[in-house]
């Protein structure tokens, strides 16, 4: 079983709800994608909303794997950058596999799926995101391609007394 990756879906309240589930399931899996477990829909239905809005305004694309079931299994959000001096990168967010789906290489179907993506896209030369250290999710970011470019310590406050780097990794395209 593989994935099914589509850039710029159309936007159905079945996608919609489907990605609504995989963030919430991936956060109260202890995924690092914003929130904290235990979170329910409505605490991640703004934020799907915001990436929604940004989408219908042409500033995010959606990259959505689906699995053989038609779920919503994967996204990515590439989002562009507004500053004159930086459209020619855009940011990867939201990076997310299903829990019932880790282990199986999605990950890296996914990561090389948003490359390809932004390859298409024109004067886009390099991808940048950034995640939660302590997870080891620079490794496999790195694995992936990705450099470590940067690190602000502590930075990300999971809750008091566990703070954590804030690791910025790039993905140059040309």
């Amino acid at each position: 079983m593989s994935l099914t990756f589509t850039l710029d879906p159309a936007v159905t309240p079945d996608l919609r709800d489907g990605i609504l589930d995989l963030w919430t399931d991936v956060s109260n899996a202890g995924g690092a994608v914003g929130f904290v477990p235990p979170v329910t829909r409505e605490t991640i239905r703004p934020e799907v909303v915001r990436y929604l809005v940004q989408m219908a305004e042409g500033r995010t694309r959606l990259l959505v794997g689906h699995d053989d079931a038609g779920e919503v299994a994967a996204t990515a959000f590439l989002t562009f950058n507004t500053h004159r001096l930086m459209t020619h990168w855009a940011w990867l967010y939201t990076v997310m596999v299903h829990p019932r789906h880790q282990g199986k290489g999605y990950g890296r179907d996914l990561l090389a799926a948003a490359e390809r993506a932004a390859r298409g896209i024109d004067g886009i030369e390099a991808i940048r995101l950034t995640c939660r250290g302590g997870l080891g999710l620079e490794r496999f970011y790195g694995s992936c391609g990705y450099k470590e470019v940067g690190r602000v310590p502590g930075a990300i406050r999971v809750e008091p007394g566990d703070d954590r780097d804030d690791v910025i990794m790039l993905l140059p395209l040309t």
